[in-house]
């Protein structure tokens, strides 16, 4: 990468970077120099961001399999479904208590 390359951070503070850098661009009273600069750096903290959320989907979707490696993606509201599906609850229980997809 260049040498304007960020440093290593967590992800809520390349967030916060993100949106002060869109707070200056927004504001109008940067240089064209400057504004290129800084949309040059957002761009970078972008990938970075997409790059760390690709790599927590990866780690989610590890966690998420089942014994025979097969995804299983369901949502919140459909949880007491697959808890049906997985036999874990009887009809009656599933309906009054929500079970998470883990």
């Amino acid at each position: 990468m260049s040498d304007n390359t960020p440093p290593v951070q967590d992800f809520a503070a390349t967030v916060s970077q993100l949106e002060a850098i869109v707070e200056r661009l927004e504001s109008g009273e940067l240089s064209l120099e400057d504004a290129l600069s800084a949309f040059e750096q957002g761009v970078q903290l972008t990938r970075v961001a997409q790059q760390r959320l690709d790599t927590a989907e990866l780690k989610v979707r590890a966690l998420s399999e089942d014994q025979d490696g097969k995804l299983e993606v369901t949502s919140l509201a459909s949880s007491s479904r697959m808890a049906n599906a997985l036999g874990n609850e009887s009809d009656s229980n599933s309906d009054n208590e929500e079970t998470p997809p883990w």
